[in-house]
């Protein structure tokens, strides 16, 4: 297999078309099984998305284990030499959750199709509807890069530091606690709110918005480089697109909680704020 080109963490249409037939690439469609029977990028395979996700009920979206996560990715063929370019139909929240996984994995070579499968049609014209099975590989799935990665513990340890930012990305009326999704309503104390899709251009097929806009949403809101972060929402899918933007953006220190608000609300013994 050729080595796989070098491609920036956002990718846009034109730029993958010219990629499509590299077996060094492996375009992943994490959209719903009937969207992607309907049309996908030429080439990619489907993955679901509950392949990424660990339950623990209450707690959803939880990272799976090693073993799982072997299983899945060498179903897909992954193989460590690979550039993954994920996308899906809904904003990228999905693929961006399996390129976060893949981040905590240590594979640093990949891309988000930016707008995802709308934009690709929009840009690229008439999507294919062969099914693609992937050849399998032997991938051995361990977390080499903890740094991703936030737990409550974690969380906790560290609730009013000046150097964290806590970021919600969830809806303004699931932070106020106006919406409730677990045993208990509203945020992390200390969180700051910043809802998941202000990152999206909706006249642009939901690709992400112009730098200079995406850095003021984030600093207006005292979410600077030099601060860590860590994002979260109900079960770390919308906020996995939040983290994406902000290490596409250059920001050094990005964490993702996983268990998320499926967690921390339903912990009778975890402080919250309304």
């Amino acid at each position: 297999m050729s080595s796989a080109p070098k491609l920036p963490l956002l990718i846009e249409p034109e730029q993958l078309q010219s990629h499509v037939a590299d077996p060094a690439m492996l375009i992943v469609d994490l959209s719903e099984p009937a969207s992607y029977a309907i049309g996908h990028v030429s080439g990619a395979v489907h993955l679901d998305y509950a392949d990424l996700n660990r339950t623990e009920p209450p707690v959803m979206g939880l990272l799976p284990h090693e073993a799982q996560l072997s299983q899945v990715l060498s179903r897909l063929g992954l193989t460590p030499e690979r550039h993954v370019v994920a996308y899906d139909d809904e904003g990228n929240g999905r693929a961006s959750r399996l390129l976060w996984t893949l981040l905590t994995l240590g594979h640093q070579r990949l891309s988000l199709l930016n707008g995802g499968i709308r934009a690709w049609e929009v840009a690229c014209g008439p999507l294919e509807v062969n099914t693609h099975q992937p050849q399998p590989s032997t991938y051995q799935a361990q977390i080499t890069n903890p740094e991703t990665l936030a737990d409550k513990d974690y969380i906790l340890a560290r609730l009013g530091d000046p150097d964290l930012v806590l970021l919600d990305t969830r809806t303004p009326a699931e932070f106020a606690g106006l919406v409730v999704r677990a045993a208990r309503c509203g945020h992390i104390p200390g969180a700051i709110n910043l809802n998941w899709t202000s990152a999206m251009d909706p006249q642009r097929q939901l690709r992400f918005q112009p730098d200079p806009v995406l850095r003021k949403l984030f600093e207006w809101r005292g979410i600077t480089p030099d601060k860590e972060v860590v994002v979260y929402c109900q079960t770390h899918h919308r906020s996995a697109h939040t983290y994406y933007v902000l290490r596409y953006l250059g920001y050094p220190r990005v964490r993702g909680y996983p268990g998320s608000w499926s967690e921390w609300g339903n912990d009778p013994h975890l402080p919250i704020s309304v």
